[in-house]
């Protein structure tokens, strides 16, 4: 159905907590490609949910804070994904509502991820009455994104993948080459090169409908 030590906070600087902050979603990114990319498939339910435990003490730990609430959907949403099941809907419901609070905390979090990711959602999951699948809204919200991170791997690629499901296979390759030719992120290696086999992979799938 589904194609993602309490210490009194008194005693730091904004600057140290920011800090830590970055640490914790650092290290939540390199767990998420490691579960995403380099799990064993009847391993990798385990390993999100574990990943989603530790999500949620970063957002109880830091409650203001967009980042964390945008990591959590898309763990949980990459769970349903992968793993499917009865709790499929639940998690991409959920991880819709994640995402929608972080963007009342902080829009422009995480480079524009909230709305690549809310986009993602709409084409991905189905429509109504099953779930909120929405191509409109979909479009609107991977543009969006695009404004904000023009050039970044992810927007291309969801965008080049919705337009791929939309049957714009000419246009989805340009946006999978965008995607192909990105920047890469020095912190996130791994992920990049999870990425890029699948913009590879979809290039192929697309070429083959031409």
């Amino acid at each position: 159905m589904f194609r993602l030590l309490s210490i009194s906070l008194l005693f730091f600087s904004p600057h140290i907590l920011a800090g830590n902050l970055n640490e914790e979603i650092h290290h939540l990114q390199k767990q998420w490609a490691v579960a995403n990319y380099q799990t064993d498939t009847d391993k990798t339910e385990k390993a999100f949910e574990q990943l989603t435990q530790n999500a949620e003490a970063i957002i109880n730990s830091f409650p203001d804070k967009a980042e964390p609430l945008i990591w959590k959907a898309i763990i949980v949403s990459s769970d349903a994904g992968k793993n499917g099941g009865l709790g499929a809907l639940g998690k991409v419901k959920q991880a819709r509502k994640l995402l929608l609070d972080a963007e009342k905390i902080n829009a422009a979090a995480l480079n524009g991820s909230i709305y690549t990711s809310l986009g993602s959602l709409y084409y991905q999951v189905p429509g109504w009455p099953i779930a909120y699948g929405d191509n409109d809204k979909a479009e609107k919200y991977l543009k969006k994104a695009l404004t904000i991170n023009p050039q970044g791997i992810d927007p291309n690629y969801f965008y080049g993948d919705y337009l791929f499901e939309e049957g714009k296979y000419e246009q989805a390759i340009s946006y999978f080459n965008k995607a192909l030719n990105a920047k890469p992120r020095p912190t996130r290696p791994l992920a990049d090169k999870g990425r890029r086999a699948e913009i590879i992979e979809k290039i192929q799938k697309a070429k083959s409908f031409l």
